[in-house]
């Protein structure tokens, strides 16, 4: 099996949003719970979400603008399997746009 990795997508939250309930928040978490319980032992990490990224260039540091949300690793089959599995992600519904990206991880020469 390959692995593969989910980055994920969502819109920045601006500074006066009212954060969810606690109770929101449980749902919410439940859902993704669920889809972990079915992607089972081929769960490699979870991941967490993301926040506060900084990009470095040769030129220096400067804060993220991307809207990068959180990752998850995963095996799969292969990349349709993957994708199969991140379309029913409840990342995707979510307000704002979410969205997932899907990436093969490559074997490294020599390794």
């Amino acid at each position: 099996m390959a692995r593969f990795m989910f980055v994920y997508h969502a819109p920045m939250t601006p500074d006066d949003a009212t954060p969810p309930t606690a109770e929101e928040t449980q749902e919410v978490m439940g859902r993704w719970m669920a889809w972990a319980d079915q992607v089972g032992e081929r769960m490699i990490d979870f991941g967490t979400p993301l926040a506060g990224g900084v990009q470095v260039t040769p030129d220096g540091e400067r804060p993220s603008t991307q809207d990068v949300a959180g990752y998850t690793i995963l095996e799969a089959d292969d990349m349709d399997a993957a994708v199969a599995l991140a379309r029913t992600h409840p990342h995707l519904q979510m307000p704002g746009g979410c969205t997932i990206e899907v990436h093969e991880a490559q074997p490294l020469p020599g390794m």
